[in-house]
């Protein structure tokens, strides 16, 4: 059956994940509609497609053992010069994410690797374009705010086109509705972050979206 690639990650909900994607790709990321906004737990990882039914056993036991958690944005930093990559940073539930990604790698797993670089919950918001492009984006998304209860996690598989695809989202105990069309990661709070200059529609945001699926990027 071959190899496949995959990634789990922790979706950020609309409103949020969709005017960060249409910032994403305004800033000149072409990747961006083929990266679902999200925070990395698991970057593209090779695994054997028959191996599918022994991954999704493991996640659903790691999502069965967390609870659900709150995450907030705010603002922005980046990997440069180490990686060229701009992002918004997760400043509340990076502990719970950095917890849920040990136990996805966990040794002896389906998913057990080692990381190319310390693990650092982020939303990617721009990879791999020009410096100039790279500096608009942090600048323009620096006030950018959003927050939400992470009720689950969700299993992608990375298709020939490059586009990730969602297989199978994993709720978190008491949060069984997330998996019922909540979204792939939750429901917003119920006070609306506010949205910093540059972020309050897609033409003027220009261009972010999360942690894509490159290594931690």
């Amino acid at each position: 059956m071959g190899t496949v690639t995959l990634g789990v990650s922790i979706a950020v909900p609309e409103p949020y994940g969709g005017l960060l994607q249409e910032s994403r790709a305004g800033f000149g990321d072409t990747a961006a509609y083929g990266i679902p906004t999200h925070i990395t737990l698991l970057p593209p990882t090779e695994a054997e497609a028959a191996a599918r039914p022994y991954v999704e056993a493991h996640l659903a036991q790691v999502a069965a053992a967390a609870r659900p958690f709150e995450v907030r944005l705010s603002g922005t930093a980046t990997f440069r010069p180490v990686s060229p990559v701009v992002y918004v940073q997760v400043v509340e539930g990076a502990a719970a994410c950095a917890r849920l990604q040990e136990q996805v790698r966990a040794e002896g797993g389906p998913l057990a690797r080692e990381l190319a670089f310390p693990y650092h919950p982020h939303v990617t918001v721009a990879h791999g374009i020009s410096e100039e492009a790279m500096d608009r984006a942090q600048a323009e998304l620096r006030d950018f705010e959003a927050a939400w209860q992470a009720a689950g996690f969700a299993l992608y598989e990375q298709g020939p086109d490059g586009v990730w695809r969602l297989l199978r989202q994993f709720a978190f105990p008491a949060g069984e509705e997330w998996a019922a069309g909540a979204g792939a990661c939750g429901a917003p709070l119920p006070t609306v972050p506010r949205q910093g200059a540059g972020a309050g529609a897609p033409s003027a945001a220009d261009g972010a979206t999360s942690a894509s699926f490159a290594p931690l990027a």
